[in-house]
């Protein structure tokens, strides 16, 4: 296990590196050009930003830890028991397009377990970040879950995938709707769970993501006092993906149900499993 100084290591390298590759980020998205983008598959953008910011966090991480493994989404990785993932940017479709909603989301893991979580939209200069057992902050003030009490008065977010049949995605809608929320989409899975950490939302749910997309996320809605789905429920699943959820305690067992994305407990902070 890492000590307290080594984590605290990484924690510094996490912050400072996820602001550095933010700017990087936010020059491209400001020099971009229309239509300057490829397409992974469907609905799956490519920019050149997302290549050189993750290349610049791998250079980082490589050179202040040699010794700890790197998974990123477009350089791949392999499994690690340190292990730094990465997101250079999410919400690719959004910066492509010249929308302002993207963000950098990067995460560090021990065992299979995300102990610091960095998320930033460099244009609305947002920097979210959480250490596992230490909470959840935005521009270094405390952030917390929002209060709903029901999920009638609730406001969600539906991610979506082409790995998933879209039946299965409006079904769902159509139950949550039928539980009175509103469901919006703003296209980074990343943010959208940042955003139920600090209360702008009440729920995130979503049938496949990816762990680059989420783990930095998840942490945060935990340490701000919300409940998660069991994403990763073993460490090989960081590779696979899969099922995610996140939600404020009020509208947990309504949303999870709606969803049919169950919830699992989560340790909090001086709390046992």
């Amino acid at each position: 296990m890492l000590t307290v100084d080594e984590l605290n290591q990484r924690e510094a390298l996490l912050r400072t590196v996820t602001a550095s590759a933010g700017a990087l980020a936010l020059d491209a998205f400001r020099t971009r050009k229309p239509g300057d983008f490829t397409l992974k598959g469907r609905q799956d953008f490519l920019t050149e930003a997302d290549g050189a910011v993750e290349a610049h966090v791998r250079a980082a991480i490589t050179a202040a830890f040699p010794q700890d493994g790197i998974l990123g989404e477009e350089a791949g990785g392999a499994l690690s028991e340190r292990l730094w993932v990465i997101d250079p940017i999410d919400g690719t479709a959004n910066f492509a397009r010249g929308i302002p909603h993207f963000c950098v989301c990067i995460s560090f893991c021990e065992k299979g377990e995300t102990l610091l979580g960095a998320i930033f939209n460099p244009v609305t200069d947002e920097f979210y970040f959480a250490a596992k057992g230490a909470g959840a902050s935005k521009n270094g003030a405390s952030i917390s879950v929002a209060a709903t009490e029901t999920i009638a008065n609730a406001s969600v977010e539906i991610g979506w995938s082409p790995r998933v049949a879209t039946a299965d995605y409006l079904a769902a809608q159509e139950r949550v709707f039928a539980n009175g929320a509103n469901i919006r989409r703003g296209a980074s899975g990343a943010l959208a769970i940042a955003w139920v950490a600090e209360g702008r939302t009440d729920g995130y749910a979503e049938y496949y993501m990816n762990a680059w997309d989420c783990l930095a996320g998840l942490l945060m809605v935990r340490e701000a006092g919300g409940v998660t789905g069991a994403y990763p429920a073993v460490e090989g699943e960081l590779l696979t993906g899969g099922e995610i959820f996140a939600a404020a305690p009020g509208i947990a067992a309504d949303f999870s149900e709606a969803m049919k994305i169950a919830v699992t407990p989560v340790e909090r902070k001086g709390e046992a499993a």
